[in-house]
Formats: structure tokens, C-alpha cells, sequence
């Protein structure tokens, strides 16, 4: 009789072990995942984020979550937020190559939510998705519902969120301090309840950057990884609103470092925003223009960025009287390094009150 026992046990076993290791595993193609961003859906069953605060999101039923992730080069990371806590994500560090990353294990039965972003840009690589993995029987759901507001954009490391997460007296060049989920540009997007595509990369510039590309050159990507020849569909995605955050870089490359020879004058910068504003509004013409700068030391008293910002910004209204064009700037609290989340925050303010009382959201 103790032998017909341990059988029975020993089957109960069996059984439990199985059912709690028994999984659904749905493709990163399903049409009940929501896609933010320029994502490359070039092999639908292995979509590419390169760019910040790129996301996907769904909603779906049961306990268990896990992500499988192929990152290029195993310096990537990722937020998670799970039923909308925005305050506590799950943080994935990719590792080269692909892994599966166990999300959560023991969530309360019935329907729950996450949502992925990419808290680094292009210079840390790009990832692709390869699938998600949720408890046997579990599904997903209808998707969230999309904002219907819309918002670009067009920055450097301060859009990107670089250094964002580090102490105050902290290093400013980590990848893991780096959160663009937590930059201004996201908060704003959050305030005003509009979807955001960051187009953003850290060191560059309009007329120069601390590598061999400009946003010029850059801004019709559909991978953030370097300078390449991939191609964004502009249609496939309008915003009604543009900010630009640019002219940081070309400050220091230009008037504190040298690094142009000979040196742009102050026409040839003039004219230089004018024509990157002028390429982004042959792309959206209807869209809402805010061209922004700081808040690190362009913004400082008695630089001229601004004005040059500002003198663009005249002359195009000129050309173009019924121009849908503005100009704000952030101001320089006289922290010498990349602003902090206390600062994004702020700046966030800030932007979200202006764009309110332009647009009437």
C-alpha cells in the first residue's frame, strides 16, 4: 500500500510541476500588441526598436509575463510598467544576443496591462522583439486605446534623457542613468495625453556633432543606429504638433571647442535652423512648430543661441505670414550638467502649459 502512495504522489507531482510550467507564448506580429515609435517591421515577426522611448504595449489575462529580447550589442535598456504603475517599472538590462526576461510571476488573476519602452537611444544599439510568454490559457486583450493627440520630437542627449536618473553630483555618460521615458519631452507627451515619437540621439547638432552626422542627415531614419540609409515613411505617421530641442551641441562644438573651420558666422547658424525647420515642415505641413532650446547653457544669460533661434524663427514668419511657428526656451538653472528628472520635470511644466494655450488642449 505505501508503494501505491508514493506512486500517487509521485504522479501528483509530475502533474503540478508540468501545469505550473506551462505557457503561451504569442509573436511580437500579433495584431493585439500596440506599437509606438519607428519601429522596423521589415520581418514581421522580428520588429526592431532603435529609438528612445520607442514601446509596445497590451493588455492581457493571468499571472505570468516574460519578454524574449535580441539586443545588438548588450547595452540596451528597457522600462517595464505593469497595470499602469509608472512609478515602480520592472528594468530590463539587455544582454547581447537573445534572452528571455521574466517580468512578473505572480500577478493576481484576470486582466492586467504592461508596457514596454526603450529608455535608451540608437548609440546603445538597436533590439529586436522576438516574442511574449504568458501563463497557459492566458490571452491577450484589445489593446489600449490610442491617444489622439500627436507629438515629434527633434532633440539631443537632453530629449533623449541622458543622465536623467543620475544623482545629482552623479557621472553624466551612464546607459543605465539614462531614461527618455523620464525625459521632458515624454512628461509633456503625458500631460497633454498625446502619443510621442522621439527622434532624438545624444551629441548631435544641426550644423556640427561630436561625430560625423547631423540631425540633417539623420532625421529620415528608420533605424537610430548611426548613420545609415534605412528610410522613414513621414506619412505613416503625422503629428500635430513639433517641438525642436537642437542648437546645444553646435554651441560647444562651435564657439567653446572650435571644431568648424572656418568658424560659421552668425548668418550661416541663422540660416542653418531655417533650413532644418523648413526640411520639417515639407514633411508635416499642418503641424504646430515649437522650437525650443535648453536647458543647459545655450540657454545661459547672454548667449546668443537664442536669438538666433529667434531670428530664424522671424524671418520664416515673414516668408510665410500664416506660419503655425513659435519659439520657447528653458531656462538655465546654472547646473553644469545634464538636467536631472527635478529639472525635465520643470521644463515639462513649462512646455505642457505652452503647447495647452497654443493648441487648445
Amino acid at each position: 500500500m505505501k508503494n501505491v502512495y508514493t506512486l500517487v504522489y509521485f504522479i501528483v507531482c509530475c502533474f503540478s510541476v508540468n501545469n505550473a510550467f506551462a505557457f503561451t507564448t504569442i509573436s511580437p506580429a500579433d495584431k493585439h500588441l500596440q506599437y509606438t515609435g519607428r519601429v522596423d517591421f521589415s520581418d514581421p515577426i522580428a520588429p526592431i526598436i532603435s529609438w528612445p522611448d520607442t514601446s509596445v504595449a497590451a493588455n492581457f489575462t493571468g499571472p505570468y509575463l516574460a519578454i524574449t529580447l535580441d539586443d545588438q550589442d548588450g547595452k540596451n535598456f528597457f522600462n517595464v510598467f505593469i497595470d499602469d504603475d509608472l512609478a515602480h517599472p520592472f528594468i530590463i538590462h539587455a544582454v547581447k544576443g537573445e534572452k528571455d526576461y521574466v517580468i512578473a510571476e505572480r500577478l493576481p488573476e484576470g486582466k492586467h496591462s504592461f508596457l514596454l519602452t526603450k529608455r535608451t537611444e540608437g548609440e546603445e544599439g538597436a533590439t529586436i522583439v522576438k516574442s511574449f510568454t504568458f501563463a497557459d490559457h492566458a490571452k491577450l486583450l484589445p489593446p489600449p486605446s490610442r491617444p489622439k493627440r500627436r507629438i515629434e520630437f527633434f532633440g539631443d542627449s537632453i530629449t533623449s534623457g541622458m543622465a536623467d536618473e543620475s544623482p545629482d553630483d552623479g557621472v553624466d555618460d551612464q546607459s543605465k542613468d539614462k531614461n527618455s521615458f523620464m525625459s521632458y519631452a515624454a512628461i509633456t507627451a503625458r500631460n497633454l495625453d498625446a502619443e510621442i515619437y522621439m527622434t532624438s540621439q545624444s551629441g548631435i547638432g544641426i550644423m556640427v556633432s561630436w561625430f560625423d552626422f547631423t540631425m540633417p542627415q539623420f532625421y529620415d531614419q528608420m533605424s537610430a543606429v548611426g548613420n545609415n540609409d534605412t528610410h522613414w515613411d513621414f506619412s505613416s505617421w503625422i503629428p500635430d504638433v513639433v517641438v525642436i530641442n537642437l542648437f546645444q551641441n553646435d554651441s560647444w562644438l562651435t564657439d567653446r571647442d572650435k571644431k568648424m573651420s572656418p568658424l560659421p558666422t552668425d548668418e550661416q547658424r541663422i540660416q542653418a535652423y531655417i533650413n532644418f525647420v523648413n526640411t520639417i515642415r515639407d514633411k508635416y505641413p499642418k503641424a504646430y512648430i515649437v522650437c525650443t532650446l535648453g536647458s543647459m547653457d545655450a540657454t545661459k544669460p547672454g548667449s546668443k543661441w537664442p536669438g538666433y533661434i529667434e531670428t530664424a524663427v522671424a524671418r520664416i514668419r515673414k516668408a510665410r505670414p500664416e506660419e503655425k511657428i513659435d519659439t520657447l526656451f528653458f531656462d538655465f538653472t546654472g547646473y553644469g550638467k545634464h538636467p536631472r528628472v527635478h529639472h525635465h520635470q520643470v521644463n515639462a511644466a513649462k512646455l505642457t502649459a505652452f503647447i495647452k494655450s497654443k493648441m487648445n488642449w
